[in-house]
């Protein structure tokens, strides 16, 4: 009896079924990455805008802080010298102060490193405000540049505040209005907001700095050519030198 070969088996192929169950778990994988893809994105995103908007508080207040740190004040020209500080609802003030070469706009003004500065809160796009800063030398006026495009330390200002130390009142006060003097403490606090992809306010950082002011108003007496009524020659009069208590020794 012969034997007859086995008949080959028919070819194994994937039904429509199989096939579209692939097709789902494949686009659940690409689905769940692009979802950690675009998870890991916009985290980046907010990261750098939060660290963009804390080196702009940063560079706010280092400007202001280096701004005062400079500042003068003279009795006998306090038109040009005076030191404002405005309790409206914008908080402002305003001084003059010798710059050193690396303040921002420097080269725009050329020698004239003394100079009246004006820091203000003003809005600006998407009903935002903005910390800007406006400089003109002192004997000049306000050219169109600075009214127009002033420099804008900080942007989405939420909150702004400048006090000073009253030496009187031992207290901080928001208005400086003692033309004659300069404040010894100055007090600056600033909150800035930031915006998220949709619009929406995002977190927001406060900062706040004390500055102590180097120098004090010169009393006009030594401005005027020749010194005092009286004589003087505008020179400080010598320091009465006492001797210092030594103990041990007999008279």
């Amino acid at each position: 009896m012969l034997l007859q070969p086995p008949s080959p088996r028919p070819a194994r192929a994937f039904s429509l079924l199989e096939l579209m169950v692939a097709l789902a778990i494949f686009a659940l994988v690409v689905a769940t990455i692009y979802s950690t893809w675009i998870l890991i994105v916009r985290s980046s995103v907010v990261a750098q805008q939060a660290a963009a908007q804390a080196q702009r508080e940063r560079i706010a207040i280092r400007t202001i802080e280096t701004s005062l740190m400079c500042v003068q004040s003279f009795q006998a020209s306090m038109k040009y010298y005076s030191f404002e500080v405005g309790d409206g609802t914008e908080a402002a003030f305003s001084f003059t102060a010798r710059l050193p070469d690396v303040f921002p706009r420097n080269g725009k003004f050329g020698d004239f490193s003394v100079r009246r500065l004006t820091y203000s809160v003003e809005p600006g796009e998407d009903q935002m405000k903005n910390l800007v800063l406006r400089q003109r030398p002192i004997l000049m006026e306000l050219d169109e540049d600075e009214k127009n495009s002033p420099l804008v330390l900080a942007r989405n200002v939420k909150e702004f505040s400048v006090e000073c130390w009253d030496t009187n009142q031992m207290a901080w006060v928001k208005a400086w209005d003692n033309t004659n003097s300069i404040p010894p403490l100055v007090r600056v606090a600033f909150t800035l907001g930031s915006r998220t992809e949709n619009g929406l306010d995002g977190p927001e950082l406060s900062l706040s700095r004390v500055i102590a002011l180097p120098c004090n108003t010169l009393p006009g007496a030594l401005q005027v050519p020749g010194g005092a009524p009286g004589g003087g020659g505008g020179q400080l009069p010598p320091p009465v030198l006492q001797r210092p208590p030594v103990s041990g020794l007999r008279q």
